[in-house]
């Protein structure tokens, strides 16, 4: 198994590309700057990722801005701080604020000089839109939550995925999906037969953050802990066998 093997790089992009754990906990300041007892990053992201991965469940169809704006909500209701909807949706909004980690535009514009780069994502596309300007590369493939109708870990997104892309001659063999998440991406990524690169983002922390605990740890076939760190793999991959 060597990473030269794949046509095509298949990315979450939330938690692997876009750092949307530093986006969400600048975006909730005006909740957890009312909070009488404060709590640490963590305990706000894991607040977050149950409230988002709930709500998912419940309104698959549901579109990402709209989304947030609600589990803003239901966060004010766990703090029982007072919010208007209107602020609610101001948080919806945020993804156009969340940054991007420092080495995702160039990693990709690296990559996409050996394989064609694709989008698996729970976001809608207005919001997708803004995240896009900041990576710096056109996606050959885009396929989001808004698209689908439901959200992952749901088998629907993968399948969706895999459906198009034999429709435009990629098999599954030909895949690499590349992600952080263990509970949205690799666990089903595993029911799915996928092969899969884990950007480790979290390396340094306790936890699982801004994402639910995936229980059993499902399996993966590489792993690194940036993108940076699957560029230089890749290039000595390439070095290897010349």
């Amino acid at each position: 198994m060597n990473l030269s093997d794949y046509k095509i790089l298949t990315f979450d992009v939330y938690g692997t590309l876009i750092d949307w754990e530093s986006g969400m906990v600048e975006g909730l300041k005006p909740l957890t700057a009312q909070l009488k007892e404060p709590k640490s990053r963590d305990q706000i992201l894991e607040a977050h990722a149950y409230h988002e991965s709930t709500q998912q469940r419940w309104t698959p169809a549901m579109p990402y801005r709209r989304l947030l704006a609600t589990v803003y909500r239901r966060l004010a209701e766990e703090w029982n701080i007072p919010v208007t909807w209107e602020e609610c949706q101001v948080y919806g909004d945020s993804v156009k604020n969340w940054p991007a980690f420092e080495d995702s535009a160039g990693a990709l514009q690296y990559l996409q000089k050996y394989y064609k780069l694709c989008v698996l994502s729970n976001v809608d596309a207005q919001s997708f839109k803004y995240s896009n300007d900041k990576l710096g590369v056109t996606f050959d493939h885009v396929y989001t939550a808004e698209d689908v109708g439901s959200y992952k870990p749901s088998d629907r997104n993968f399948e969706y995925m895999i459906e198009h892309l034999a429709r435009c001659g990629i098999e599954k063999k030909d895949i690499l999906h590349t992600a952080e998440s263990m509970f949205h991406d690799h666990k089903p990524g595993n029911r799915h037969g996928l092969t899969s690169a884990w950007i480790y983002r979290r390396h340094d922390k306790e936890g699982f953050g801004a994402t639910m605990n995936p229980g059993e740890m499902p399996s993966y076939d590489f792993r690194f802990n940036s993108m940076a760190d699957l560029v230089t793999a890749h290039q000595k991959a390439l070095r290897q066998a010349s």
